[in-house]
């Protein structure tokens, strides 16, 4: 992979797959920036922005900067609970963040680049396609997501837009942590240690990046899909 020419912005950089697609793309040798709601730990060689997804305004300047990749991978899984028990203010906050702000960044990053050689990665899930109990809001708002990425493939594809939707797989994150300690559905039950590490959607979605990732432009793809590891360089489950 060389990104050497190319500008990237990843939400929710600060940690987790945020935090290894950040450090993935800085290896291949884009220049890199990353969206945090607070200071953390800072990654060496990128530019962090204090950002809430939530906050248009912002998001909108930082985006007009013209980027040439945009990684939307900020997220909330909750509200975690039935339908009859969940927060409804909760709930629209959680589409908010995880469809309609990513929404509103597509859009500002193609108001300011322009489709041809933009690329759009969109962290979807397996949740986009399968419900979930206690889920509600998180597959909702994948499952948008994920027709987000073919109807922007429909519209500028032919223009020169490059978006996936990624799957990560399940990955151990601190949304893992709140996934256990809620003890809802199969999910819930995933030891720790059978988790993948970051690093791994990290390099995936970096590639994805790449004009070797052409033949997957306007799909939603898998981690665990044994053609696409071999294809990213990824080790065989």
């Amino acid at each position: 992979m060389n990104l050497s020419n190319k500008t990237a912005l990843v939400t929710g950089g600060n940690r987790g797959i945020g935090r290894a697609a950040a450090l993935a793309l800085l290896g291949a040798g884009a220049r890199v920036s990353y969206t945090t709601r607070r200071a953390g730990e800072p990654i060496a060689g990128a530019t962090e922005h204090i950002c809430d997804m939530l906050d248009a305004p912002g998001m909108d300047a930082l985006l007009g900067q013209g980027f040439d990749i945009l990684v939307n991978n900020a997220g909330v899984i909750g509200p975690i609970g039935r339908l009859d028990q969940v927060d409804p203010n909760a709930w629209a906050k959680n589409i908010a963040t995880n469809l309609t702000a990513a929404f509103r960044a597509v859009q500002t990053a193609l108001r300011a680049r322009g489709p041809r050689g933009l690329t759009v990665v969109n962290l979807s899930s397996g949740a986009a396609r399968r419900p979930l109990e206690g889920w509600s809001a998180y597959c909702a708002g994948k499952a948008g997501l994920a027709m987000l990425t073919r109807s922007l493939h429909e519209e500028f594809g032919g223009q020169g837009l490059r978006v996936f939707g990624f799957a990560p797989g399940v990955v151990d994150t601190g949304m893992q942590g709140e996934i256990r300690a809620s003890g809802i559905n199969p999910v819930s039950q995933v030891p720790q240690g059978d988790l993948a590490n970051p690093a791994e959607p990290g390099q995936a979605i970096a590639w994805l990046c790449s004009a070797a990732a052409d033949q997957y432009c306007g799909q939603e793809v898998d981690i665990r899909d044994a053609a696409f590891r071999q294809a990213c360089g990824l080790p065989a489950l």
